[in-house]
């Protein structure tokens, strides 16, 4: 998939996607974990982050205070200087970066802190998490950012349409 093309793409499919979920969320369907957790591991065989690293390239996680304090401690640095060296507060008081690209992704994307991430890097996109109903709002957002997101929502649509 273009990733040029990925934001457009989500954009026009932003209504319809709100409006299933909306659905979803009515009908409560037992299986939709497992129904998302199965088109999360067929996407991921096809899809390689490393080719893509579109999130690290365009988003920030959010930082936890124990993130900060583990990442700061691999830096051998005080959590207040990481702060101020790579942090700042968004709008709504989370701690992200100051700028896009990720400051630890590589020219080969790789992570240079991968064994130390934030917590919401190691878990992004959120598609193979437990309670997948608590998340679509975030899941409509990441299908702009990760063509796995997009690909698993529109398989998802099919799936959940067909029983």
């Amino acid at each position: 998939m273009d990733l040029k093309q990925l934001p457009h793409l989500a954009k026009e499919q932003k209504k319809s996607t709100k409006k299933f979920f909306q659905k979803l969320t009515k009908q409560k369907p037992k299986d939709l974990d497992s129904t998302v957790h199965q088109l999360h591991d067929e996407t991921f065989k096809k899809i390689d982050c490393l080719k893509c690293a579109n999130c690290c390239k365009t988003t920030s996680p959010i930082f936890t205070d124990r993130d900060i304090n583990r990442i700061s401690a691999h830096f051998k640095m005080r959590p207040a200087h990481f702060v101020d060296k790579y942090l700042h507060l968004d709008e709504d008081e989370d701690y992200v970066l100051n700028e896009a690209p990720c400051p630890f992704l590589g020219h080969d994307n790789y992570c240079s802190i991968y064994d130390v991430a934030p917590r919401a890097c190691r878990e992004y996109p959120h598609t193979d998490r437990k309670q997948f109903h608590k998340i679509l709002n975030l899941t409509v957002k990441n299908m702009a950012i990760c063509p796995a997101v997009f690909e698993i929502v529109q398989k998802l649509k099919v799936v959940m349409n067909d029983k």
